[in-house]
């Protein structure tokens, strides 16, 4: 894979100007000196003309498709921050025309169409990341290494808890509401694929029942269990809920792995920020006790775009490659359809 050199930064190109990609650059782009941002794609003209006002951007660099951006603009790489059905298309536009490719979860609405990005990314010999930022937090990190390592021999069943409020309609909140499949689709992605990650494992199959509380705002069932069965054996039980009056989860939810020797206990993504994370081991006849945590210079979205950047200098696959990220893709949808269909779905690759 061709490097880039490390005496300027990475070029980029940004596609997707909505709320969510203006805080992407406002918060981790545009503080990041590793990137300097050449052009701005949005379809919208109201989200381009917010964009404008709001983040001081040159209407100059401001373009309504992709390939007239990469016309007018050099680009290293292209940044994928658009609503998903802008996903695939944009990164085909960008890989086709030999650029790298980051984009945000799920990049694509099917695990076929998944493929052919992966695909397109390895013919042009390009890097395509998914930004699974759940992944660049200190207690994830440890607590697979706890896995594979073997401190408390082998990992048996894991127990995820995530909790959230969103009872009560806001005008901000509307089109979340809107959305079909709330949790699985749009947040749970972000805890399957933490699932993978700490147990070094895919999923084999998984059963899923969905439901909606009757105090519930949201079109489609905002609360979901699953079982997931992982390839190595290991069995995960999922909850979560947009819709909970009981305790709130951080954003990566609450954990508890139970090995041949002992327990693990972790928390991880409060604030946005590392300090909330915290791990806590038991072994089996001793008292818990609290972990220190790895030290990391970049985490949530940051850490995502650093590890783009370095992955490309390095002429290496990043973690959360877009073929690795199939397996996190094809949980969510497998999860989804079963559901659907009141039985176990296997999980496809």
């Amino acid at each position: 894979m061709p490097t880039i050199t490390p005496k300027r930064p990475l070029r980029l190109i940004q596609v997707g100007l909505g709320g969510f990609g203006r805080n992407w650059y406002q918060t981790k782009i545009a503080p990041f000196t590793r990137v300097a941002t050449t052009g701005f794609v949005d379809s919208s003209d109201e989200a381009m003309q917010i964009a404008q006002r709001t983040l001081g951007i040159d209407p100059a660099d401001c373009f309504a498709t992709l390939d007239d951006a990469m016309r007018e603009r050099e680009c290293d790489a292209v940044v994928i921050t658009a609503s998903l059905p802008g996903h695939v298309p944009n990164a085909l536009t960008a890989l086709h025309a030999g650029k790298h490719v980051l984009m945000e979860k799920p990049f694509a609405p099917s695990v076929a169409e998944a493929r052919a990005v992966v695909r397109a990314a390895s013919d042009a010999e390009r890097t395509l990341m998914i930004s699974q930022n759940y992944r660049f937090f200190p207690a994830p990190i440890l607590a697979a290494r706890i896995v594979s390592e073997e401190r408390l021999g082998r990992l048996g069943v894991v127990h995820v808890d995530f909790r959230r409020d969103h009872v009560a309609f806001s005008e901000g909140r509307k089109r979340h509401y809107q959305l079909p499949h709330p949790l699985l689709a749009d947040m749970a992605i972000h805890h399957f694929d933490l699932m993978r990650m700490v147990a070094a494992t895919d999923a084999r199959r998984v059963r899923c029942h969905s439901f909606q509380p009757p105090w519930s705002h949201y079109n489609d069932a905002p609360a979901a269990e699953a079982v997931i069965e992982m390839e190595s054996g290991v069995v995960v039980t999922y909850r979560g809920s947009w819709v909970s009056p009981g305790s709130v989860t951080p954003w990566a939810g609450e954990w508890h792995l139970e090995f041949e020797r002992g327990e693990v206990w972790f928390a991880s993504r409060g604030d946005d920020t590392p300090g909330a994370d915290e791990v806590w081991i038991r072994r089996v006849g001793k008292e818990p006790k609290r972990q220190a945590l790895p030290a990391m210079r970049y985490v949530d979205r940051s850490g995502s775009l650093n590890e783009f950047v370095n992955a490309i200098r390095d002429g290496r696959e990043p973690v959360s490659s877009g073929n690795a990220n199939i397996g996190s893709i094809a949980l969510t949808y497998a999860a989804i359809a079963a559901t659907e269909s009141g039985d176990w779905e296997s999980v496809e690759r």
